[in-house]
């Protein structure tokens, strides 16, 4: 059968799913999105996905691809698959890509943020999508650190096990600290990243605002490259996957 590569750009709340990748028995992004593909197509097709969010992680720029029929219009796409979507999880464009594109391999880089609700009182509104911190954080300190991670580094203290430990060497090319309104967001661009990296840097840094360490103590951790230094595990439901970038356009 004539197929063609499809690729689409998806956001999803993912409070009540076990992560992005197919589980047995548990509901899953992936699961939810082969559903929908099924349903449209009358074919059963493997949906590979950019970044394999955890469970509980939220995104809004996840890149995904998959085999179709080609006769598939791109705006059909999108409203179909919405149509047979649950509501937390939304395709917001869709492409029709080279048959050697590669969505994993052929991504430049991936961009996460995590948001925190640093404020006196807590929100209903952001109580699924933010972590709440009523003691106040001192960014000035955060963003120091956030200054070190940028470069090549050995991430080896940011990561909770060493069992099957894969290269720990990663490029970040942006680490910034943003206060809007009562949050705190920190956002890190990089080549890719290790399990459980970016929540367990949140956490690092934010005893680092609390004075609970201080900026040498964050360098010290970093360069100490021991599994399980950083921490603790910031929960999932602050971070979000907000981008993947590629040399050119999905659809290109």
């Amino acid at each position: 059968m004539n197929l063609a590569k499809f690729a689409l750009v998806v956001e999803y709340n993912g409070t009540s799913y076990h992560g992005f990748q197919w589980q047995a028995g548990l509901p899953t992004i992936q699961a939810e999105l082969e559903r929908a593909i099924r349903k449209l197509c009358r074919q059963s097709s493997r949906v590979m996905a950019a970044s394999r969010t955890d469970t509980g992680v939220h995104a809004k720029g996840q890149v995904v691809s998959f085999w179709a029929k080609p006769a598939l219009g791109t705006m059909t796409l999108v409203k179909a698959l919405n149509y047979y979507l649950p509501g937390d999880i939304a395709v917001k464009a869709a492409y029709k890509a080279s048959n050697d594109f590669n969505v994993r391999r052929d991504a430049l880089s991936r961009e996460y943020c995590y948001y925190i609700l640093n404020s006196d009182a807590r929100s209903p509104f952001s109580e699924m999508f933010a972590l709440f911190i009523p003691k106040m954080l001192n960014i000035e300190v955060m963003s120091q650190a956030c200054q070190l991670m940028q470069g090549e580094h050995d991430f080896s203290s940011f990561v909770t096990s060493s069992g099957n430990m894969e290269n720990t060497m990663r490029h970040v090319y942006e680490a910034d600290i943003d206060k809007k309104e009562d949050f705190i967001i920190f956002r890190i661009v990089a080549n890719s990243f290790l399990r459980h990296q970016v929540r367990n840097t949140v956490g690092l840094l934010i005893r680092l605002g609390l004075g609970k360490i201080g900026i040498t103590d964050f360098h010290g951790i970093m360069e100490a490259k021991q599994p399980g230094l950083a921490g603790p595990t910031a929960p999932a439901r602050g971070l979000w996957l907000t981008k993947v970038n590629y040399a050119k356009p999905v659809g290109g």
